[in-house]
């Protein structure tokens, strides 16, 4: 298990506050100014958490990998330019790391695919439920586009940078399958009014 990184605010570099990009922070971090990762990870922490619940199913795979992303970072540090924001860096680093565990884990029930999550029927309709249900049955590529942006709340251009697509198809993509989650939630919707009115 990688340690849990400390994150004390008396540790973090001074004058680092919401004046300070990341990409300076990281350019600082990379030239020897520990506390400056200090202030990135403060930053970034819960975001990438987040990034990873939402894709795995064990919470504390999620987290292992969370961490191994950071020392990823760390590691990479002295090598780093900011050619593109450290938002997009640091996920581009993420989704190679959850990239090399699924393939490592390719048939292990560890990570959420469609076919590992339990039907929502067998739930209720909490809509949290509903929601992940309907994202999980969308083309791998639809659903990454759709979390980055939805969830992670990346721009076109820092999607199409980690994917690796122009910024159109990510457009296109991006709508195609909002439209496909609108009509998969509507089709939910109506499978519940029928089975309530059978049930009266």
């Amino acid at each position: 298990m990688v340690r849990e990184m400390s994150c004390k605010p008396e540790e973090r570099m001074s004058g680092a506050g919401e004046g300070t990009s990341d990409e300076q922070l990281m350019l600082a971090f990379a030239s020897g100014i520990t506390p400056a990762f200090e202030e990135l990870y403060a930053r970034y922490r819960n975001p990438l958490s987040g990034f990873f619940r939402r894709r795995l199913k064990e919470p504390s795979v999620a987290d292992e990998l969370a961490q191994e992303t950071w020392m990823a970072v760390v590691r990479s540090a002295p090598h780093y330019r900011p050619s593109a924001t450290f938002r997009t860096y640091l996920y581009s680093i993420a989704l190679k790391q959850l990239r090399s565990f699924r393939r490592k884990a390719a048939f292990r029930a560890m990570f959420w695919s469609s076919e590992e999550i339990e039907p929502a029927t067998a739930r209720g309709t909490d809509s949290a439920f509903v929601l992940r249900d309907a994202v999980a049955r969308l083309e791998a590529i639809d659903r990454e586009v759709v979390m980055l942006r939805e969830f992670e709340e990346l721009s076109y251009a820092e999607i199409a940078a980690l994917l690796s697509l122009p910024v159109n198809t990510v457009r296109s993509r991006l709508f195609r399958a909002r439209m496909a989650l609108r009509d998969l939630l509507q089709g939910t919707v109506q499978a519940d009014v029928s089975r309530q009115k059978e049930g009266v």
